[in-house]
């Protein structure tokens, strides 16, 4: 089977787990008194901190050698 194809098949679990150790994904998000923030999550999804900036998102995720991805 070639490689997109199986991606193509790819189960959720097992995409969660792609890149686990290797990436974190910043998103936008709005926090509960309405001001604008930038979420980090773990590949598997789970939420690990929110900061006021993206740059400073970003910087954190390095600063874990970690290399940040942007989810829009």
């Amino acid at each position: 089977m070639h490689e997109h194809h199986a991606l193509r098949h790819i189960t959720l679990d097992a995409l969660a787990l792609l890149g686990i150790e290797q990436v974190a994904y910043v998103k936008d998000v709005t926090l509960d008194d309405g001001t604008a923030g930038f979420a980090i999550h773990a590949a598997d999804g789970q939420e690990v901190a929110v900061m006021a900036n993206r740059e400073v998102a970003f910087a954190a995720v390095r600063q874990n050698d970690l290399e940040p991805v942007s989810v829009h």
